[in-house]
């Protein structure tokens, strides 16, 4: 598969992926665990098919420590036991906001409740805003047909 356009060097486009990086890392201090990052950026990827964005956080997420046989699971977490209840949360706040346009209403409350049992207020800020991003650059993504496979970890900072 072949890029529509190459990404990283149309000025404009580079101009608006540094942006978005630079906004995710405005949520490393919230105090999300970098793996309960991963999963979420992972699951919202798969639900949008984006090749890329999986190919890179997998990577990262190995990196960080992640097992190979939660990141065989993640697709399937609500069957697996070896997520805890806090990253169940969080899977679940990510597949639904991921979802939305899907889910008349929005992201239900029973699971915005279930994941303030676990997450503070930065910290579920922090998510909404992991999962809008993560969303966003699946978008840009699957529109522009990125090849996955090349990513290096630490690419992007």
């Amino acid at each position: 598969m072949e890029a529509r356009l190459n990404a990283l060097a149309n000025p404009v486009a580079g101009k608006l992926i540094k942006h978005l990086v630079a906004a995710g890392k405005a949520t490393d201090d919230a105090g999300v665990p970098v793996t309960t990052q991963e999963l979420v950026r992972i699951r919202a990827s798969q639900i949008n098919g984006c090749g890329y964005c999986l190919d890179m956080h997998t990577k990262e997420a190995a990196h960080a420590g992640e097992t190979a046989q939660r990141l065989n699971l993640i697709a399937t977490w609500r069957e697996a036991k070896v997520f805890t209840e806090a990253e169940r949360a969080a899977l679940e706040l990510a597949e639904q906001g991921t979802r939305i346009a899907d889910a008349a209403g929005g992201v239900p409350d029973e699971v915005w409740e279930n994941a303030a049992k676990h997450y503070d207020e930065d910290q579920l800020f922090a998510l909404v805003a992991l999962i809008a991003l993560i969303n966003s650059f699946n978008r840009l993504n699957v529109i522009l047909r990125q090849p996955a496979g090349d990513y290096q970890v630490g690419m992007f900072g």
